[in-house]
Protein backbone atom coordinates (compact mmCIF):
# COMPACT_ATOMS: atom_id res chain seq x y z
CA UNK A 1 0.00 0.00 0.00
CA UNK A 2 1.37 3.65 -0.81
CA UNK A 3 0.44 7.16 0.85
CA UNK A 4 0.58 9.76 -1.72
CA UNK A 5 1.25 13.56 0.24
CA UNK A 6 0.15 16.37 -1.64
CA UNK A 7 1.87 19.62 -1.90
CA UNK A 8 1.30 22.69 0.18
CA UNK A 9 2.84 25.85 0.64
CA UNK A 10 6.07 23.78 2.67
CA UNK A 11 5.30 20.63 1.27
CA UNK A 12 7.36 18.14 -1.21
CA UNK A 13 5.08 15.58 -3.14
CA UNK A 14 6.44 12.20 -2.53
CA UNK A 15 5.38 8.36 -2.15
CA UNK A 16 6.21 6.34 0.90
CA UNK A 17 4.87 2.51 2.05
CA UNK A 18 2.77 2.60 4.42
CA UNK A 19 4.98 2.47 7.78
CA UNK A 20 5.06 0.20 10.64
CA UNK A 21 7.08 2.97 12.39
CA UNK A 22 9.88 4.26 13.02
CA UNK A 23 13.52 5.29 13.31
CA UNK A 24 17.43 6.25 15.45
CA UNK A 25 20.46 8.10 17.21
CA UNK A 26 22.35 10.08 19.04
CA UNK A 27 22.67 11.72 22.25
CA UNK A 28 24.22 14.96 23.51
CA UNK A 29 24.53 17.82 25.52
CA UNK A 30 25.08 21.42 24.30
CA UNK A 31 25.78 24.31 26.29
CA UNK A 32 23.30 27.15 27.10
CA UNK A 33 22.68 30.45 28.92
CA UNK A 34 19.45 29.86 31.08
CA UNK A 35 18.06 33.37 31.17
CA UNK A 36 15.45 34.76 33.96
CA UNK A 37 11.99 34.54 32.91
CA UNK A 38 8.37 35.64 34.96
CA UNK A 39 6.48 32.80 32.55
CA UNK A 40 8.41 30.02 35.11
CA UNK A 41 5.61 29.99 38.05
CA UNK A 42 6.24 26.48 39.58
CA UNK A 43 10.24 27.03 40.17
CA UNK A 44 12.06 29.57 42.38
CA UNK A 45 14.52 31.06 40.09
CA UNK A 46 17.76 31.88 40.78
CA UNK A 47 18.97 35.79 40.92
CA UNK A 48 21.83 35.53 38.30
CA UNK A 49 21.30 33.72 34.67
CA UNK A 50 23.63 30.64 34.74
CA UNK A 51 25.13 28.61 32.27
CA UNK A 52 24.41 25.27 32.21
CA UNK A 53 24.19 21.56 30.29
CA UNK A 54 21.29 20.58 29.05
CA UNK A 55 20.91 17.00 28.61
CA UNK A 56 20.06 15.06 25.79
CA UNK A 57 16.71 12.63 25.54
CA UNK A 58 19.30 9.37 26.56
CA UNK A 59 20.90 11.45 29.40
CA UNK A 60 18.05 12.81 30.53
CA UNK A 61 16.41 8.89 31.25
CA UNK A 62 19.68 8.19 32.39
CA UNK A 63 19.35 10.26 35.16
CA UNK A 64 15.56 9.65 35.72
CA UNK A 65 16.60 5.94 35.83
CA UNK A 66 18.82 6.56 38.88
CA UNK A 67 16.57 8.45 40.71
CA UNK A 68 14.20 5.63 39.96
CA UNK A 69 11.70 8.34 38.79
CA UNK A 70 9.34 8.31 35.72
CA UNK A 71 9.66 10.80 32.87
CA UNK A 72 6.70 13.37 32.09
CA UNK A 73 6.40 13.88 28.48
CA UNK A 74 4.03 16.86 27.37
CA UNK A 75 3.29 17.44 23.67
CA UNK A 76 1.90 20.35 22.15
CA UNK A 77 1.45 21.89 18.48
CA UNK A 78 3.57 24.64 17.79
CA UNK A 79 1.50 27.96 16.86
CA UNK A 80 -1.82 26.94 18.64
CA UNK A 81 -3.27 29.29 19.39
CA UNK A 82 -0.11 31.36 18.21
CA UNK A 83 3.64 30.99 18.26
CA UNK A 84 4.15 33.66 21.13
CA UNK A 85 1.52 31.71 23.31
CA UNK A 86 3.93 28.38 22.59
CA UNK A 87 6.58 30.21 23.71
CA UNK A 88 5.48 30.81 27.01
CA UNK A 89 4.17 27.35 27.22
CA UNK A 90 7.05 25.76 26.53
CA UNK A 91 8.21 28.06 29.71
CA UNK A 92 5.73 26.73 31.91
CA UNK A 93 6.19 22.86 30.88
CA UNK A 94 9.97 23.26 31.83
CA UNK A 95 9.38 25.26 35.41
CA UNK A 96 6.46 22.84 35.84
CA UNK A 97 8.65 19.68 35.82
CA UNK A 98 8.33 18.23 31.73
CA UNK A 99 11.80 15.89 32.12
CA UNK A 100 11.19 16.31 27.89
CA UNK A 101 9.33 18.59 25.82
CA UNK A 102 7.42 17.15 22.33
CA UNK A 103 6.62 19.82 20.46
CA UNK A 104 4.94 19.07 16.91
CA UNK A 105 5.15 21.05 13.64
CA UNK A 106 2.01 21.42 12.18
CA UNK A 107 1.56 19.42 9.07
CA UNK A 108 -1.50 19.83 6.17
CA UNK A 109 -1.88 15.96 5.71
CA UNK A 110 -1.48 13.90 8.99
CA UNK A 111 -1.20 10.09 9.19
CA UNK A 112 -0.81 9.62 12.84
CA UNK A 113 -2.56 12.94 14.00
CA UNK A 114 -6.19 12.28 15.80
CA UNK A 115 -9.09 15.04 15.16
CA UNK A 116 -7.84 17.28 18.15
CA UNK A 117 -4.19 17.92 16.85
CA UNK A 118 -5.44 17.91 13.15
CA UNK A 119 -7.37 21.28 14.23
CA UNK A 120 -4.47 22.43 16.06
CA UNK A 121 -2.41 22.07 12.75
CA UNK A 122 -5.00 23.61 11.43
CA UNK A 123 -5.50 26.74 13.12
CA UNK A 124 -1.60 26.88 13.59
CA UNK A 125 -0.76 26.83 9.73
CA UNK A 126 -3.53 29.54 9.07
CA UNK A 127 -2.19 31.73 11.86
CA UNK A 128 1.42 31.95 10.00
CA UNK A 129 2.92 29.01 12.10
CA UNK A 130 5.38 27.53 9.30
CA UNK A 131 8.76 25.72 9.88
CA UNK A 132 11.12 29.20 9.27
CA UNK A 133 8.36 30.70 12.34
CA UNK A 134 8.79 27.95 14.53
CA UNK A 135 12.69 28.12 14.37
CA UNK A 136 12.72 31.48 14.85
CA UNK A 137 10.49 31.28 18.06
CA UNK A 138 12.99 28.09 19.34
CA UNK A 139 16.45 30.14 18.71
CA UNK A 140 14.95 32.67 21.25
CA UNK A 141 13.60 30.56 23.97
CA UNK A 142 15.41 27.18 23.90
CA UNK A 143 18.12 28.93 25.76
CA UNK A 144 15.62 29.83 28.39
CA UNK A 145 14.94 25.53 29.13
CA UNK A 146 16.36 22.89 31.23
CA UNK A 147 14.66 20.27 29.67
CA UNK A 148 15.54 19.21 26.24
CA UNK A 149 13.47 19.37 23.26
CA UNK A 150 12.14 16.32 20.78
CA UNK A 151 11.21 17.83 17.72
CA UNK A 152 8.00 15.59 16.22
CA UNK A 153 7.30 16.46 12.34
CA UNK A 154 6.41 14.71 9.02
CA UNK A 155 8.66 13.41 6.87
CA UNK A 156 7.94 16.56 3.45
CA UNK A 157 8.96 19.31 5.33
CA UNK A 158 12.62 17.02 5.81
CA UNK A 159 12.64 16.43 2.47
CA UNK A 160 12.16 20.02 1.14
CA UNK A 161 14.84 21.38 3.55
CA UNK A 162 17.16 18.41 2.50
CA UNK A 163 18.02 16.18 5.50
CA UNK A 164 21.27 17.48 5.81
CA UNK A 165 20.20 20.84 6.30
CA UNK A 166 17.17 20.23 8.47
CA UNK A 167 19.54 18.04 10.85
CA UNK A 168 21.87 21.27 10.94
CA UNK A 169 18.99 23.82 11.34
CA UNK A 170 17.36 22.18 14.22
CA UNK A 171 20.74 21.19 16.03
CA UNK A 172 21.96 24.76 15.72
CA UNK A 173 18.89 25.77 17.85
CA UNK A 174 19.06 23.43 20.39
CA UNK A 175 16.77 20.27 19.77
CA UNK A 176 17.97 17.29 20.95
CA UNK A 177 15.54 14.69 19.63
CA UNK A 178 13.46 13.90 16.74
CA UNK A 179 10.17 11.92 15.63
CA UNK A 180 9.33 11.36 12.03
CA UNK A 181 6.15 8.85 12.26
CA UNK A 182 5.80 8.24 8.36
CA UNK A 183 8.97 6.68 7.55
CA UNK A 184 9.32 2.69 7.89
CA UNK A 185 12.03 1.36 9.51
CA UNK A 186 13.39 0.65 6.37
CA UNK A 187 13.72 3.28 4.64
CA UNK A 188 15.54 5.78 7.84
CA UNK A 189 18.76 4.67 6.91
CA UNK A 190 19.84 8.70 5.68
CA UNK A 191 17.40 9.78 8.36
CA UNK A 192 19.05 7.93 10.89
CA UNK A 193 23.18 8.68 9.42
CA UNK A 194 22.23 12.45 9.52
CA UNK A 195 20.62 12.23 12.29
CA UNK A 196 24.10 11.06 13.83
CA UNK A 197 26.01 13.20 11.95
CA UNK A 198 24.51 16.21 13.74
CA UNK A 199 23.98 14.57 17.38
CA UNK A 200 20.33 14.23 16.96
CA UNK A 201 18.77 11.56 18.80
CA UNK A 202 16.01 10.19 16.14
CA UNK A 203 13.32 8.43 17.90
CA UNK A 204 11.58 5.03 16.45
CA UNK A 205 8.10 4.28 17.11
CA UNK A 206 6.76 0.85 17.29
CA UNK A 207 3.12 -0.42 18.17
CA UNK A 208 0.36 -3.23 19.22
CA UNK A 209 0.62 -4.42 15.64
CA UNK A 210 4.33 -4.50 15.20
CA UNK A 211 5.32 -8.22 14.99
CA UNK A 212 7.75 -9.28 17.17
CA UNK A 213 10.51 -9.56 14.95
CA UNK A 214 10.15 -6.14 13.54
CA UNK A 215 10.05 -4.66 16.79
CA UNK A 216 13.47 -5.70 17.56
CA UNK A 217 14.80 -4.60 15.13
CA UNK A 218 12.77 -1.19 15.35
CA UNK A 219 14.44 -0.63 19.46
CA UNK A 220 17.71 -1.55 17.88
CA UNK A 221 17.57 1.44 15.78
CA UNK A 222 15.75 3.77 17.72
CA UNK A 223 17.74 6.67 20.18
CA UNK A 224 16.70 8.20 22.90
CA UNK A 225 14.13 6.11 23.94
CA UNK A 226 11.30 4.05 22.33
CA UNK A 227 8.54 4.86 21.66
CA UNK A 228 5.42 2.52 22.65
CA UNK A 229 2.13 3.77 20.67
CA UNK A 230 -0.61 2.32 22.92
CA UNK A 231 -3.43 1.44 21.17
CA UNK A 232 -4.50 1.23 17.31
CA UNK A 233 -5.28 4.23 15.70
CA UNK A 234 -4.51 7.72 15.71
CA UNK A 235 -3.71 9.79 18.46
CA UNK A 236 -6.67 11.33 20.63
CA UNK A 237 -7.62 10.81 24.64
CA UNK A 238 -9.05 7.80 25.58
CA UNK A 239 -11.17 6.48 28.54
CA UNK A 240 -8.75 4.31 29.73
CA UNK A 241 -5.86 2.54 28.50
CA UNK A 242 -5.34 -1.38 27.29
CA UNK A 243 -3.81 -4.00 29.52
CA UNK A 244 -2.12 -5.14 26.40
CA UNK A 245 0.84 -2.17 26.94
CA UNK A 246 1.60 -4.01 30.04
CA UNK A 247 2.39 -6.98 27.89
CA UNK A 248 3.90 -5.27 25.19
CA UNK A 249 6.54 -3.32 27.10
CA UNK A 250 7.41 -6.40 28.79
CA UNK A 251 8.30 -7.68 25.39
CA UNK A 252 10.06 -4.96 24.55
CA UNK A 253 11.78 -4.39 28.02
CA UNK A 254 12.97 -8.24 26.91
CA UNK A 255 14.44 -6.84 23.25
CA UNK A 256 16.20 -3.76 24.78
CA UNK A 257 17.67 -1.95 27.79
CA UNK A 258 16.59 1.46 25.85
CA UNK A 259 14.53 3.45 27.72
CA UNK A 260 10.60 2.72 26.59
CA UNK A 261 8.07 5.92 26.69
CA UNK A 262 4.26 4.80 26.17
CA UNK A 263 1.77 7.42 23.96
CA UNK A 264 -1.56 8.44 22.17
CA UNK A 265 -4.50 8.03 24.01
CA UNK A 266 -2.69 8.82 27.87
CA UNK A 267 -4.79 11.82 29.46
CA UNK A 268 -5.03 11.66 33.17
CA UNK A 269 -3.13 11.44 36.19
CA UNK A 270 -4.49 8.15 36.62
CA UNK A 271 -3.05 6.49 33.21
CA UNK A 272 0.03 8.35 33.80
CA UNK A 273 0.52 6.41 37.02
CA UNK A 274 -0.96 3.47 36.02
CA UNK A 275 1.49 2.92 32.69
CA UNK A 276 4.22 4.24 35.15
CA UNK A 277 3.41 0.99 37.32
CA UNK A 278 3.44 -1.22 34.35
CA UNK A 279 7.30 -0.40 34.06
CA UNK A 280 7.00 2.20 31.43
CA UNK A 281 10.72 4.96 31.82
CA UNK A 282 8.16 7.82 30.38
CA UNK A 283 4.98 9.04 29.61
CA UNK A 284 3.75 11.18 27.02
CA UNK A 285 0.52 13.14 26.85
CA UNK A 286 -0.43 14.97 24.10
CA UNK A 287 -4.01 15.79 22.94
CA UNK A 288 -4.88 16.57 26.42
CA UNK A 289 -2.32 19.19 26.47
CA UNK A 290 -3.40 20.26 22.94
CA UNK A 291 -7.03 20.45 23.73
CA UNK A 292 -6.08 22.88 27.03
CA UNK A 293 -4.48 25.56 24.68
CA UNK A 294 -6.72 25.22 21.80
CA UNK A 295 -10.21 25.24 23.51
CA UNK A 296 -9.36 27.99 26.22
CA UNK A 297 -11.11 31.31 26.22
CA UNK A 298 -7.84 33.49 26.24
CA UNK A 299 -4.00 32.24 26.33
CA UNK A 300 -3.76 33.10 29.59
CA UNK A 301 -6.31 30.94 30.16
CA UNK A 302 -4.62 28.18 27.99
CA UNK A 303 -1.42 28.20 29.95
CA UNK A 304 -2.85 28.36 33.52
CA UNK A 305 -4.62 25.52 32.46
CA UNK A 306 -1.34 23.69 31.52
CA UNK A 307 0.35 24.50 34.54
CA UNK A 308 -2.45 23.10 36.70
CA UNK A 309 -2.82 19.72 34.43
CA UNK A 310 1.16 19.14 34.52
CA UNK A 311 1.37 19.80 38.50
CA UNK A 312 -1.45 16.84 38.70
CA UNK A 313 0.55 14.45 36.48
CA UNK A 314 3.63 15.21 37.97
CA UNK A 315 1.91 13.94 41.63
CA UNK A 316 0.45 10.64 40.07
CA UNK A 317 4.68 10.11 39.41
CA UNK A 318 5.67 10.65 42.82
Amino acid sequence: MAIAFKSTSFLHQKRFETPSFLGSFSSSSSFRLVKLSSTKPCKLMASLATAQTVAGLSETFNRLREQKKVALIPYITAGDPDLSTTEKALKVLDSCGADIIELGVPYSDPLADGPVIQAAATRALSHGANYDAIISMLRNVVPELSCPIALFTYYNPILKRGVGKFMSTIKDVGVHGLVVPDVPLEETGVLRQEALNHGIELVLLTTPTTPRERMKGIVEASEGFVYLVSSVGVTGARSNVSSRVQELLGEIKEATTKPVAVGFGISKPEHVKQIAGWGADGVIVGSAYVRLLGEASSPEEGLKKVEEFTKSLKSALI
